[in-house]
């Protein structure tokens, strides 16, 4: 590693990174240093969601787009039923995707909601049941992101699977066309 390097410089998307990093840490550092100044349970509660909410919306709408190539959403039909909705790049985009920035977006998708579990146990240890309510919201925004973009990189796989089984099976019967055409 050259350490002349700009710090940012083997990332492919460095703000998008910067971003998908900056709402995470902002939400567990206002919430774990909010007890030095603030009294106010009611500030700690509406500061610390509306992060984590900005957190939530940044990567479901842009870093996981841009980062890993994988965008979901979840929609309600007719029938009242809740239908998961997956967008990926095509084969030759996500082969492209660089490596830093996936290992940056998933470990701090998984990293975040380790933490918060962390978080909610201490506030279950010190009986503060307040806490616990905090945590948990931001603890269900953080794994809705997870079980998002974990199906969507599941269905992705399956659609480069079937894309590939896709063009051998043709390029295997052209083949075959072509070798019956010769005879």
């Amino acid at each position: 590693m050259d350490l002349g390097q700009p710090a940012g410089e083997n990332y492919a998307n460095p703000k998008t990174c910067f971003f998908h990093v900056l709402f995470k840490a902002a939400a567990l550092a206002f919430y774990i240093l909010s007890a030095l100044f603030f009294d106010s349970f009611i500030t700690i509660f509406v500061v610390t969601v509306i992060l984590a909410a900005f957190d939530f919306w940044v990567v479901k709408n842009f870093s996981g787009r841009i980062l890993v190539g994988l965008r979901w959403w979840n929609e309600i039909n007719e029938q009242g039923e809740s239908i998961w909705k997956f967008e990926c790049l095509d084969q030759k985009s996500l082969a492209r995707m660089n490596k830093k920035d996936s290992l940056l977006f998933w470990w701090t998708l998984y990293l975040n909601a380790a933490t918060w579990i962390i978080l909610g146990i201490f506030s279950v240890i010190r009986f503060e049941p307040d806490y616990v309510l905090v945590i948990g919201v931001c603890l269900s925004l953080s794994i809705a992101n997870i079980i998002g973009f974990t199906k969507c990189r599941k269905d992705a796989k399956k659609q480069i699977q079937a894309f590939a089984s896709q063009t051998i099976a043709s390029h295997v019967s052209s083949t075959i066309q072509s070798a019956f055409s010769v005879v």
